[in-house]
């Protein structure tokens, strides 16, 4: 920063967000070194978007201390303000102390030197207050509260930085809270719902915090930074310079001049893995944990995985009804290989029928499947039909036999026993794995639901006649044992 002449830091300011973030830190944090990550150029480059008008529905899920609030609900606001004086902003945080304190340093910038020098917009003395101030060209930045009446207020941005406490998280009814309020009041906020923007910036809490809320509303553009990476990551993102791509290696940190692996562990010991998975890795997993543990799977390299396999199955779970646009369609492929079943693709889409039977045709034909496995039901039974009368082959009806947790329950013997087997990365695993290892408190199934079914159907199968009795054996001494703890 030092090395630029005043005039060009005034043109800086103006073009860079993340310039703009930086200087504001220093401002608000004298003394204290700014310590940058690229990850925060990727923040400030989805932000700008949403001032350009590109993005109309931006979530940003990141940890705790990672420069979230002083870019998206400081820096952001004046700098908003200070391009187009205009423009009315509402900032909201789960508690109106924690709203006012944003305010308030957004004002602190917008009344220093170096911005009143970048920027020609001014505050105005009529309405200077904590939870609300305008400018002289009748703009505004108002602060409330998850609650707050915001009745005959508008705004041309909406932002909404963290909506409920760590603590609260685990409530129902504060979840509830927040996301009704959110519905009910915020949303209709909006001064012009074809151009007005919303962003929503806070690490993760629970499955159904407002981020897994919004999400099943209408489409958003979600960026997801977990502390450390569960897979090699590519973003793409503008700079005032051009376009620019971030990337994470498989295990990289995400600001490592902030953190290291032993203060992590220590946070992830101190907080316990229920918060940890959420506010660090944003993947929140319900209390209580799931049938199946991660350390049960497999993984295998590209160079690991056989070259042939006896039988290459696709296993559908299928939304309820034909019609149905709010449930997911779930599809797994499945390679089997002396017994042992390797997962080789997901597919999980809200599709209607059509999409649906395009994409199984698509994905059997792709695989070569031998057999497509679809439980008989609802828009399943349906398909069947359908695909048959097509001529594609291999296509079976799926009986289920008892409910979902019992039917994965069935099968936690063949996972534990090493016979299941995981890509080491694929851009839809973490999100499989989070799934399948939370089951049954997860909120979706369907990716689990296909699983069961596919490896019932392997292990069940008249080619597999050998491991079904090895499978047999393993559940008869492990019951075995079982007895022996409980009544030795």
């Amino acid at each position: 920063m030092n090395l630029l002449t005043p005039h060009e830091m005034d043109v800086a300011l103006r073009l860079d967000l993340s310039t703009f973030i930086h200087r504001t830190f220093l401002e608000l944090n004298p003394g204290t070194p700014y310590r940058h990550s690229e990850y925060i150029d990727v923040i400030a480059s989805k932000l700008r978007d949403c001032f350009l008008g590109r993005t109309r529905r931006l979530i940003i899920n990141l940890p705790p201390r990672h420069t979230k609030s002083i870019a998206a609900s400081v820096a952001f606001p004046a700098w908003v303000l200070g391009l187009n004086p205009s423009a009315r902003i509402i900032a909201c945080s789960y508690a109106q102390d924690l709203a006012n304190k944003h305010s308030m340093d957004t004002r602190a910038v917008m009344e220093s030197p170096w911005f009143k020098r970048a920027f020609r917009a001014r505050l105005s003395r009529e309405r200077n207050a904590m939870q609300e101030f305008t400018t002289t060209a009748k703009g505004s930045r108002l602060a409330t509260s998850i609650g707050g009446v915001l009745t005959g207020r508008g705004g041309d941005f909406l932002i909404i930085d963290d909506p409920t406490k760590p603590e609260d998280a685990i409530s129902d009814a504060m979840r509830k809270k927040a996301n009704e309020w959110f519905d009910s009041t915020l949303y209709s906020q909006q001064n012009d719902r074809t151009t007005s923007c919303i962003i929503l910036i806070m690490h993760r809490l629970h499955e159904d915090d407002l981020t897994g809320h919004v999400l099943e509303q209408e489409p958003w553009e979600r960026i997801s930074f977990p502390v450390i990476a569960e897979q090699d990551e590519a973003i793409s993102y503008d700079t005032p310079l051009g376009p620019r791509t971030y990337r994470r290696s498989l295990g990289g940190i995400l600001h490592p001049d902030r953190e290291t692996p032993e203060t992590l562990a220590q946070t992830r010991a101190t907080i316990g893995e229920y918060h940890y998975a959420g506010q660090y890795m944003q993947a929140p997993a319900p209390l209580g944990g799931g049938l199946v543990k991660l350390v049960w799977l497999q993984r295998y390299s590209l160079d690991e995985k056989p070259a042939s396999f006896d039988q290459i199955v696709c296993s559908w779970d299928t939304a309820n009804k034909p019609t149905e646009l709010a449930d997911y369609s779930a599809g797994t492929v499945w390679g089997v290989k002396d017994g042992h079943a390797y997962l080789l693709h997901v597919v999980r889409e809200k599709m209607n029928y059509p999409q649906l039977k395009r994409t199984v045709a698509q994905v059997a034909h792709e695989y070569r499947a031998t057999t497509i496995l679809i439980e008989d039901k609802a828009a399943g039974t349906q398909l069947i039909q359908e695909l048959r009368q097509d001529g594609i082959h291999g296509v079976q009806a799926y009986e289920p036999r008892g409910d979902k947790l019992m039917r994965l329950h069935a099968q936690t013997a063949t996972m534990e026993s090493g016979f299941v087997h995981v890509p080491e990365r694929a851009p839809w695993l973490a999100e499989y794995l989070h799934e399948l290892t939370t089951f049954p408190g997860s909120r979706y199934d369907d990716q689990v639901d296909s699983t069961s079914q596919a490896l019932e159907w392997i292990k069940c199968g008249q080619n597999n006649l050998g491991l079904l009795l090895y499978y047999r054996e393993e559940n008869a001494r492990r019951r075995a044992a079982q007895g022996a703890c409980q009544y030795g």
